[in-house]
């Protein structure tokens, strides 16, 4: 069994990283190596000095990174500003108290981040579906000591029910939904709409919200849009954009319908606010 699907993992710490995968984290850290052509090959390097996941600090939480087929936990590792300006956004509306929301929480770099910010007194709330995923979101959760975050095992999807998902290649980060024929990988996962979720998990407002589905935000979203009250409504949005023309109607003309407006865009993601 791997740390991620034993029921007793290895407590945070186990993996940290040895003297010569703490040089090369840290060569990264300090030049153009935590740029992201890099990444893949100092992964293998450092999983070449011992093979397994490495436990490190992020943003101000505690995270087990399994960097060798992730792109998201290899960015985290070797970047120490990988999507600081996501982040500083997000931080930047959502209060010390506050409530912010993750839709596609992958291992918790953004979920775990907020919730170093909000504080004991906020509260985060992580959706992350798939199986392996959420478990390593769990453990840095807890490793964290971040009581504040509701873990959530399922899709935000546009109605309560099933959907399956998959995974392309090496990299767990990209699962998405399928829309069309399911590989013989397809798994089968609870889906529930966004606005039973912020419900059920006892939120009356909701500072910000970050999205990414690959491809499914128009799904989650423009449902959750018509028929949540507007307290619900995120005051900030960062939602990726990367798998736009998947997308079955466009969730951002929606949201501008709505009164929210584009206050920048990074090359993954658009940042809005509500006007």
């Amino acid at each position: 069994m791997t740390p991620d699907n034993d029921p007793s993992p290895a407590p945070f710490g186990a993996f940290a990283p040895n003297a010569a995968q703490a040089a090369i984290i840290s060569l990264a850290h300090r030049t153009r190596l935590k740029r992201g052509a890099f990444r893949p090959w100092l992964s293998r390097l450092v999983n070449l000095l011992r093979s397994g996941p490495v436990d490190v600090p992020y943003q101000g939480a505690s995270f087990r990174f399994y960097h060798q087929a992730s792109a998201t936990e290899r960015g985290a590792l070797f970047n120490p500003a990988y999507n600081v300006e996501e982040l500083d956004f997000l931080r930047e509306h959502v209060p010390t108290g506050g409530t912010f929301v993750d839709v596609g929480a992958n291992v918790g770099t953004y979920a775990l981040a907020l919730a170093h910010h909000v504080g004991a007194g906020g509260k985060v709330i992580a959706i992350e579906p798939h199986p392996v995923t959420h478990a390593r979101l769990a453990f840095n959760s807890a490793a964290s000591g971040y009581p504040q975050v509701r873990l959530v095992a399922a899709a935000a999807g546009p109605a309560d029910g099933e959907l399956m998902i998959e995974t392309d290649g090496d990299n767990l980060g990209a699962s998405h939904i399928v829309s069309g024929e399911a590989s013989g990988k397809a798994i089968k996962v609870p889906s529930l709409r966004l606005q039973r979720i912020l419900e059920e998990a006892g939120a009356s407002r909701v500072d910000a919200l970050k999205i990414d589905v690959e491809g499914f935000e128009d799904r989650v979203l423009i449902g959750f849009f018509a028929d949540a009250p507007q307290p619900l409504w995120p005051r900030a949005v960062v939602i990726e954009h990367l798998s736009k023309d998947e997308w079955q109607q466009d969730c951002l003309a929606d949201m501008r319908a709505r009164g929210y407006v584009e206050t920048g865009r990074t090359r993954s993601n658009t940042l809005l606010a509500r006007g």
